[in-house]
């Protein structure tokens, strides 16, 4: 899977960089630009908070977050993810739903979506890699 380009992180991926995973972390420095869905921050934050170590988690996820190029939703996203929920409606085919706002993102920014989650190769016109060894 190519390293280089404009890439739009997903959350198993955002894990597997804080896990410190040596393939995800060589792809990341690999990449022309690297970007972090709020989305995304959104489930890490919820994940670090129901953790065990809830307070340590949240601090690493803060700062994930500081250092980061962050994109948020805006109208223009929302269009794109009312365009691709109406596509895979249907087709009979959902995703959940903060996956549909991340390919949204994607989507609307022009992004290579890194995810390891197998469905979103059947939304239309969205370039996906998985950075899975």
């Amino acid at each position: 899977m190519p390293a280089t380009g404009r890439v739009l992180l997903d959350t198993n991926i955002l894990i597997a960089l804080l896990a410190e995973e040596a393939l995800v972390v060589r792809h990341v420095q690999e990449a022309d630009a690297v970007y972090v869905p709020a989305i995304a921050l959104g489930e890490l934050f919820y994940g670090a908070r129901k953790s065990t170590r809830a307070a340590a988690n949240v601090r690493r996820v803060s700062a994930l977050a500081a250092a980061s190029a962050v994109l948020a939703c805006d109208a223009a996203t929302a269009a794109a993810y009312g365009e691709i929920k109406a596509e895979l409606r249907a087709r009979g085919t959902p995703i959940p739903e903060n996956d549909l706002w991340i390919a949204a993102l994607a989507r609307h920014h022009r992004l290579t979506l890194v995810s390891r989650d197998a469905h979103f190769a059947g939304v239309p016109d969205l370039e996906v890699v998985a950075w899975s060894a």
